[in-house]
């Protein structure tokens, strides 16, 4: 042990006794005993040197004029609670040892005391007051770890859901694709069983047509006619929807394309009275892509929002981008889509319109899968609904 520990004292104490000579006595028994000991002759003096020297321990007098004992042990232990007390009293009475107790007092010695019993029991209220001490640290550490547990635990959680929904996204992405590629081989199979009769008839309708007079008639063969191609149209959206047909590609201004875009949209617009909200917050840079198939994703999108809403709605298109990709906002003011619909909105051949083919956001799903991009339906509710595209910047 080194020459500083030694003369490190053992304890601080304060001793308040209104008699001067048991305060001497009292001091010296206990600084011979390697305590720093503090000396008051009143309560009021000892509360100061409490504030001022935050000794660990008091040995207060009972009967003190002024201020009594029971009074200044009770204001100690309310402002200074780390303060621990040993009452030092001439009586003797069970009554005042269940009262000192219960005010707080951590101990007490009768007078005239016993030097040896009186350096027990200090050495034991300072021991018993280390001990709470480290109980206290430790209670206050287990309180912090159980919070930081708690802490991790909602982080687990928090991580846990947002992998599960990232997985669920991604099982729901890959059905999807499973579908188109299913889709794939049905419709190639399909249109090409179909597509040859249906020229045959097509055929056919045009040399019985050749060779009628009547206008009536002539009449129900345009509109056979009209229906061949009506069926061959669909057929091609089938194989739109399912497989990638020719493309080129070239370097795309998509804020160019919206506006071309819109302004075919023209004449259905102010037939149904809509109004265009459309808000280009940021021109994006070119992207490598085939202009047709840009249009293809637009086209579909607003053919879509137009269907939904009857007349004096609102048509609003947002264009933006980052450093890794254009963000295309289709909203319209409808009826949104219900929520068990939503998860099949882009399913091949769903549609909540009785005279839809429901191809239309399946193409633009495939589209916006070539391009490695991103749709979604970030918002549908009684308001309207919103479709959100992100493309990347960088192509793939």
């Amino acid at each position: 042990m080194s020459s500083a520990e030694l003369k490190q004292p053992k304890g601080r104490i304060l001793i308040v006794d209104d008699e001067r000579v048991i305060l001497d006595l009292t001091a010296i028994i206990l600084r011979n005993r390697g305590y720093q000991v503090f000396t008051a002759l009143s309560a009021a003096e000892g509360m100061a040197v409490i504030e001022s020297e935050q000794p660990e321990l008091v040995l207060l007098d009972y009967m003190m004029p002024a201020t009594d004992g029971l009074t200044a042990l009770k204001e100690i232990r309310q402002r200074h609670p780390e303060c621990y007390v040993i009452m030092c009293t001439g009586k003797g009475s069970e009554s005042i040892a269940v009262e000192l107790m219960k005010a707080g007092a951590s101990d007490y010695v009768l007078k005239p005391f016993n030097n040896q019993d009186l350096v027990e029991r200090v050495e034991h209220v300072l021991k018993l007051r280390r001990v709470e001490s480290e109980n206290k640290i430790l209670l206050a550490e287990r309180e912090r770890l159980m919070a930081q547990i708690e802490g991790w635990n909602e982080e687990l959680e928090a991580r846990v859901l947002e992998k599960t929904e990232a997985l669920k996204r991604a099982q729901a992405e890959i059905v999807q694709s499973e579908k188109l590629v299913a889709l794939g081989y049905l419709s190639a199979g399909m249109a090409h069983s179909i597509r040859n009769p249906l020229n045959s008839i097509a055929l056919f309708v045009q040399l019985i047509k050749s060779g009628l007079d009547e206008e009536e008639r002539l009449e129900y063969v345009d509109k056979i006619l009209v229906e061949v191609d009506r069926i061959d149209g669909i057929l091609g959206q089938l194989l739109h929807a399912a497989k990638r047909p020719k493309f080129q590609l070239s370097e795309v201004r998509v804020d160019e394309v919206l506006e071309s875009t819109l302004e075919a949209f023209g004449p259905q617009v102010r037939q149904k009275r809509i109004k265009v909200v459309s808000d280009v917050r940021s021109i994006p840079p070119a992207i490598k892509a085939d202009p047709i198939e840009i249009e293809q994703i637009l086209t579909n999108l607003f053919l879509n929002s137009l269907d939904v809403m009857t007349s004096e709605g609102t048509l609003r298109v947002q264009l933006d981008h980052d450093d890794k990709y254009i963000s295309l906002k289709v909203s319209d003011t409808g009826p949104g889509i219900s929520p068990e619909h939503v998860r099949n909105i882009f399913d091949p051949f769903f549609s909540t319109n009785n005279r839809g083919t429901g191809l239309g956001l399946s193409v633009v799903l495939r589209i916006v899968k070539n391009y490695k991009g991103k749709i979604e339906v970030e918002k549908s509710d009684a308001t309207g609904t919103t479709f959100a595209v992100r493309l990347p910047v960088l192509q793939a």
